[in-house]
């Protein structure tokens, strides 16, 4: 498919009635291993994965070329769309986002780090400009950090602020409004009432309800951050511990490349 083929498809997994799980995918090989999976409809990169794969810390530590190849490296490896998650543009959210859809990415991560609401809108506006001039239905996923950055105000002020940041992404043209954070069913439940169904993306944290719940209160996306990195990894130290400790290679190791 060609990447704007790819963006309205990713787009459309977006709004449809189930819930969109993406796995998220730190270079080609872990994304080639999920993107076999029968379940598999997209892929996510995670900006922190990816970043400590290279040995550098998250928050647009690592060089804009350096993360736009390796996303681009994966969308070439693999037959599904592919959202990137992109930081807060690299300082530039507009010429980001072009240079990304040139890579064949079809959809991205952009934060807001709580910003001043105009300067995050504006941004938003830029890469989906951006996006619009490479005739690309760009599926931009915009994050609100009113939870990650402001979750020591009051729940209800955070939670407006939220909503608030999400409306006013949707109509400067994002196909949904990501609001990572660890609560459960009835804050979820405030932001797609007040956000709109098929319109809220969420991490999966220890509170946040399962898949089938979210899909039941109307939540268009459920991605993983760093954690499956993070899980790999650990599983990855188990293994050297045992070998360390006399232990042998298990059976069944499976092929992936």
């Amino acid at each position: 498919m060609t990447v704007a083929e790819n963006a309205a498809r990713l787009r459309h997994l977006h709004t449809a009635p189930e819930l969109l799980q993406v796995v998220n995918v730190w270079d080609v090989v872990s994304a080639t291993a999920v993107a076999g999976l029968p379940g598999t409809r997209a892929i996510a990169t995670a900006s922190h994965s990816i970043a400590a794969s290279f040995g550098y810390a998250d928050g647009e530590q690592i060089p804009a070329d350096l993360m736009l190849d390796m996303c681009g490296r994966i969308a070439r490896a693999v037959d599904v769309p592919v959202t990137a998650d992109l930081e807060a543009g690299y300082g530039d959210a507009g010429e980001t986002i072009r240079r990304a859809i040139g890579e064949g990415i079809a959809g991205a991560n952009l934060e807001d780090q709580l910003k001043p609401l105009a300067d995050s809108v504006a941004a938003v506006s830029a890469a989906l400009s951006a996006a619009e001039a490479e005739g690309v239905p760009f599926a931009l996923n915009a994050r609100t950090d009113a939870w990650l950055r402001g979750k020591e105000r009051p729940r209800e002020v955070w939670v407006a602020d939220a909503i608030e940041r999400g409306r006013a992404y949707l109509d400067a043209g994002a196909t949904c409004v990501f609001v990572p954070g660890n609560f459960g069913d009835d804050v979820v439940a405030e932001l797609v009432d007040g956000i709109g169904e098929r319109r809220v993306s969420l991490i999966g944290l220890p509170d946040v309800p399962a898949p089938a719940r979210l899909e039941q209160l109307g939540v268009a996306r459920l991605s993983y951050g760093p954690y499956p990195q993070r899980v790999v990894l650990g599983a990855l130290q188990d293994l050297a511990s045992d070998l360390h400790g006399g232990g042998v290679l298990p059976n069944g190791v499976r092929s992936l490349n």
